[in-house]
């Protein structure tokens, strides 16, 4: 029976290794030490029911057993809600057993004799639900509880069950290592002893005093803040941020900071502002210079709605569409290159930048087409007119965005079918030849009159050679 006994014991001490314990953290408790065993509480005797439990509770020399070794091991888990459950295993020798005997000699002025029952092993196993006051009072070292179960008890060749409630005592040293202060008041409710007067089934207090180490907290980052409270459990981190990191030290944990690897204020999401203008860096096109929002952070010297570093002039307004450069107005008329159709010429606004055609301009133009000879009956020229044609094509060129009207007149000799032909071929020729000598081709225009719109009287010599002409009228459009 001893040895079966030993061999339960053991077993459930085992077991209780992969049992249940201890505070949220660290869910796992594991407590060993050393436990004493009063039999005083039972021996009847006193005066009333707590004097006869509980008077004398501290009589260690004469009323507790104690194995001087490692004599209890527990393993508990922490439930929730300040609650744990956990299992003990104890061995213990019984060779200190009270009894009320005034009669006997030797007994105590209270009428109490140790005795010595024969040595009797002692081993117990034991389940308790225990709750813990720590976090009541706010105390992070003196750990307060109270507990109740139930256990099985090996006296001698005795075994019993009992109900055992009680009371402990946890002074954390750390945050995992503590000494652990444990009674119980073991209930049993069988007979102290049986008839020969040997213990049967005494109830007793058991004492444990040992050390408890907490553990089973995950922190796999190993930042010293566990995974269940780690919003960032993967990487190490600050306590302050449970347990995640700020990089770049600004006070803002990298989850929360929108620029992690450089430092900037909360206010910016702890990205930084280098140039002071209110637009954080990382969204600033010129974040060392301060600048406009509007323009993204960057200046505008000018203020033509230009970014200074895309303005060609940044210190001269100017519109976007000319690089934000003023447009200019070459030949000075007003009107600016982009919308002047003559720009190097100087013209009027009205005329889009080009010089307007004077009746004074046409007057001259017609002075030299009646100048123009023409050989006889035919559409060529003679030499002498080059000069005054090259002069009628340079004042074409002063009106580049002026069109021209070239028309040819005959005088009435011959018929008027001829007449008519000749006048649209001497037209055209002057026409032809102003264009071979740079005058755009869209520019102009040439028709014939014939010998239907005199000048001069066809009778006479000199007014038949008025008639023969060439003039040049400006084309309205």
């Amino acid at each position: 029976m001893k040895h079966l006994n030993k061999i339960l014991v053991a077993a459930m001490m085992v077991m209780g290794l992969s049992s249940q314990a201890q505070d949220s953290n660290n869910p796992w408790a594991i407590s060993f030490g050393v436990n004493a065993v009063d039999t005083r509480t039972s021996a009847g005797g006193g005066d009333g029911w707590f004097d006869r439990h509980f008077s004398q509770p501290f009589e260690t020399k004469d009323n507790w057993n104690v194995l001087p070794s490692v004599s209890y091991i527990s393993v508990s888990r922490y439930l929730g809600d300040n609650f744990s459950f956990g299992l003990q295993g104890s061995v213990n020798k019984i060779d200190k057993y009270v009894k009320f005997d005034p009669t006997a000699p030797g007994h105590d002025s209270r009428g109490y004799v140790n005795s010595n029952p024969g040595d009797l092993m002692y081993y117990g196993i034991d389940a308790t639900l225990r709750y813990s006051f720590m976090n009541v009072i706010g105390s992070k070292v003196i750990d307060p509880s109270l507990h109740v179960g139930g256990g099985y008890t090996f006296f001698g060749d005795s075994s019993y069950g009992t109900i055992n409630p009680g009371a402990g005592l946890t002074f954390w040293f750390t945050e995992n290592v503590g000494l652990a202060l444990e009674s119980s008041y073991k209930k049993s409710f069988g007979d102290r002893e049986d008839a020969s007067g040997t213990p049967d089934a005494p109830s007793h207090f058991q004492h444990t005093a040992g050390l408890i180490f907490k553990f089973g907290g995950k922190d796999t980052d190993g930042d010293g803040v566990y995974d269940k409270d780690d919003e960032c459990p993967e990487i190490a981190g600050l306590k302050e941020f449970n347990g995640c990191p700020d990089t770049d030290g600004d006070g803002i944990a990298d989850k929360d900071d929108a620029c992690p690897d450089v430092a900037g204020p909360k206010e910016f999401n702890g990205c930084p502002d280098t140039d002071g203008d209110g637009i954080v860096d990382k969204d600033d096109a010129c974040p060392d210079v301060a600048g406009l929002k509007a323009l993204n952070g960057c200046p505008d010297a000018d203020g033509d709605g230009i970014a200074d570093k895309d303005d060609k002039c940044p210190n001269v307004a100017g519109p976007k569409d000319n690089g934000g450069c003023p447009w200019p107005d070459t030949d000075g008329d007003g009107v600016l290159d982009k919308d002047d159709k003559c720009p190097t010429v100087k013209g009027t606004v009205a005329n889009g930048g080009c010089p307007e055609v004077s009746a004074e301009v046409i007057k001259q133009l017609n002075d030299y087409g009646k100048t123009i000879l023409f050989d006889s009956g035919k559409s060529s020229f003679k030499s002498q007119s080059y000069p005054v044609l090259q002069s009628i094509n340079d004042i074409l060129k002063e009106y580049p965005n002026s069109n021209f009207m070239i028309e040819g007149h005959t005088d009435s000799d011959g018929s008027n079918a001829l007449n008519q032909t000749l006048s649209e071929n001497r037209a055209a020729a002057v026409r032809n030849y102003l264009v071979e000598k740079g005058i755009n081709t869209d520019r102009l225009r040439s028709t014939g009159f014939g010998e239907t719109k005199p000048i001069a009287s066809n009778r006479t010599s000199k007014g038949k050679a008025e008639n023969r002409r060439v003039e040049v009228s400006l084309i309205k459009e």
